[in-house]
């Protein structure tokens, strides 16, 4: 059959034979065996309703057997024999092209070269989910390849509900994941639930399809280190030979290294999955494999004394790195993690003094255990940090929630009101009031054709149109400009698409809309072929994360999820391809609500109709709530936005005196 025979085909009419799992493939962590008898029975019929009834009595051995070995039921046997990866557009066999670029951005989140685990369809962050299992896949691009453009797609945590009548004019697909009843929003109860096969952990941009590999997080990564130097270094001191430490190099966080090279410092990343670390070196991600001490701290000592620019893996334990490096007196400049804490108990984090593999057995077999040995090392984690802060490091939390699970686990993280941390967000200290109070977010593109000239043509675009933004931009604005004018120029030479011709920056409404609009209009010349626009959930208005994206947020509203709902839901009407919405992100499940969207520029004047009047609302929802915060920048921002747009009317906060407050008596 041809790939497009195979897609069109769904569930195939044939049962198609066991697959062995690949040897070299990079296995999900084994997750909890946390149901009870009754409930794994009913895991196994949840499973069994994809199929029809003369295949049962095989697969629900092999599914119980899956169950057993994974926690879960991936349904390898039903994974394409076709090779995953974004193909061009009309590759796909589509009534609608709405639809095929969905499939493809379906494809690049199951690249093995974008994918964390593609075997299990997890993307990245070790659970950040596609699809549940193989089945939802097939189901789900077979309903896209009979789509037409007066119907959507309702897909339930990763299983496609179906095909609906709705309007030109409504998205092609909605995506919810995770959305639980309040009270059932643990992490146990995600394993529960995602183990019966009702739920799953669409992460952010995993489970909408719009993750392009680490080059997403390669920018928001760089304007950070970029931005936290010139926090701690003297006013034109240059970062070489200064040294990041962090740990993680799995999806997400494997962007670490190739953002400090970009931001000219050294940058030393410790990795416990030999895998991660050989992967991103593979790509290029990171410059050198170290894997151990004695090593790194000489190679670490030769790149200070000849302020080098280099990026180290190291494969090993991150405290490991933080306890020798104090015993040896490296200076540490900036400090972080990235390793995957929203899902601590599931191989999210590992901990000090135990192989990987020992690990691996531990959180399948004596969770708990697991779960204490984690504990021990986030104190012991946390004490390494605070003796370098002492010596003037300057540590931030990544967002990733390190300080929140250290502060469970009973690390002394906790400033002296017992309420806050000692350290800050990275968005509370730099991403917050430096860009997304004033608008800018991580706007990103994929060119559908598959061709790398398309991509130069948009990079060459943007730049133009960024060039021409900023000759009139305030001058509260025009560091972000610049940092995102030489980004896009660099763009190519560092080497950042990995899977789709896709790429990322930092731009405000203004900026976005204008883009976009170029965009259309060269795709309505011929000079470049369709375009899909999304962005990260990581951004102003798409995600309520008390801890993170929401964190410099001190009116007392960064627990509520009101604006990411409004987000997705604005967006849906005012011309969206495809919406999301999830409970869980980079934070956790229970944490954090997000929302996300996805648009296909065809160089129709409907597409441009659109952009103008989504990316406005995209970006605006959350300046405005900002706003209402008493955030000063994004004051400035939705003012002079209003005064940019007549039809814009935002409510506006009256401050208060201190003095007002400081004598009542309660």
């Amino acid at each position: 059959m041809t790939f497009q025979e195979q897609i069109k085909q769904g569930i195939p009419s044939v049962l198609p034979e066991p697959k062995p799992y690949p040897s070299d493939a990079n296995r999900a962590p084994k997750r909890k065996d946390i149901l009870s008898a009754d409930e794994k029975q009913l895991a196994i019929r949840n499973a069994l309703r994809y199929f029809p009834k003369e295949w049962h009595q095989e697969l629900a051995a092999e599914f119980a057997a899956e169950l057993k070995q994974f926690g879960r039921i991936y349904m390898y046997r039903f994974k394409p024999n076709y090779e995953l990866k974004a193909r061009s557009i009309s590759d796909y066999p589509a009534k609608c092209e709405q639809a095929a670029a969905i499939m493809l951005m379906i494809d690049n989140n199951l690249d093995p070269a974008v994918a964390q685990h593609p075997e299990e369809l997890i993307t990245y962050g070790g659970n950040g989910a596609v699809f549940q299992n193989w089945a939802q896949y097939l189901l789900t691009m077979k309903y896209l390849s009979e789509m037409e453009e007066d119907q959507t797609l309702h897909m339930y945590s990763g299983h496609p509900m179906g095909l609906f009548p709705s309007s030109v004019e409504a998205p092609r697909v909605v995506v919810t994941n995770g959305m639980m009843i309040p009270n059932y929003s643990k992490p146990d109860d995600w394993e529960k639930f995602n183990a019966l096969g009702v739920t799953q952990y669409g992460q952010m941009t995993a489970g909408s399809f719009m993750y392009i590999g680490p080059q997403g997080i390669v920018h928001g990564t760089t304007i950070t280190v970029m931005n936290a130097f010139r926090k701690v270094l003297e006013k034109g001191e240059s970062p070489k030979g200064k040294i990041f430490l962090t740990a993680g190099l799995g999806g997400m966080s494997g962007a670490q290294p190739k953002a400090g090279n970009i931001a000219n410092c050294i940058t030393v990343c410790a990795e416990v999955n030999p895998k991660a670390a050989i992967k991103r070196h593979q790509q290029g991600w990171v410059d050198e494999l170290i894997d151990n001490m004695p090593e790194l701290v000489e190679r670490v000592r030769t790149a200070q004394q000849n302020e080098e620019v280099v990026s180290i893996a190291f494969i090993g334990n991150v405290v490991d790195v933080w306890e020798s490096f104090l015993a040896e007196d490296i200076f540490i400049h900036l400090g972080s993690d990235q390793t995957s804490l929203h899902n601590p108990w599931s191989g999210g984090y590992y901990p000090v003094d135990i192989s990987y593999e020992e690990s691996n057995r531990l959180i399948r077999e004596e969770p708990e255990v697991f779960k204490e040995k984690v504990q021990a090392t986030l104190k012991r984690h946390a004490d390494a940090v605070n003796k370098h802060t002492a010596k003037g490091t300057y540590f931030f939390d990544y967002g990733n929630a390190f300080l929140l699970e250290a502060s469970r686990a009973g690390g002394d993280v906790m400033a002296e009101n017992g309420i806050d941390f000692k350290y800050p967000s990275y968005v509370q200290d730099i991403l917050g009031p430096m860009c997304f109070d004033y608008g800018f977010g991580p706007f990103r593109w994929v060119c559908t054709s598959g061709k790398p000239e398309d991509l130069d043509k948009t990079d060459a675009i943007a730049a133009d149109v960024l060039n021409k933004i900023m000759a009139d931009s305030p001058e509260e604005i025009q560091q972000q400009m610049q940092d995102n004018i030489t980004w896009i120029k660099d763009a190519k030479q560092n080497k950042l698409v990995v899977g789709s011709q896709a790429r990322i920056l930092y731009a405000d409404a203004q900026g976005r809309a204008e883009i976009a609009k170029a965009f259309n209009d060269a795709i309505n010349r011929g000079e470049i072929g369709p375009v899909v626009l999304g962005r990260d959930h990581h951004d102003v208005s798409g995600t309520d994360s008390p801890f993170r994206e929401t964190s410099n947020i001190y009116d007392g509203s960064r627990f509520t999820a009101d604006m990411a709902i409004h987000n997705v839901i604005g967006d849906g009407f005012r011309g969206a391809t495809w919406v999301s919405i999830h409970n869980g992100g980079g934070v956790g499940w229970g944490e954090v609500i997000n929302g996300g969207f996805g648009m296909l520029l065809d160089g129709s004047e409907a597409a441009e109709r659109r952009l103008k009047s989504m990316l406005l609302f995209d970006v605006n929802n959350g300046i405005a709530r900002r706003s209402w915060a008493r955030n000063e920048e994004a004051n400035f921002a939705i003012k002079r936005e209003m005064a940019r747009t007549p039809k814009l009317k935002v409510t506006l906060s009256n401050n208060v005196d201190d003095e007002v407050l400081s004598n009542l008596d309660f």
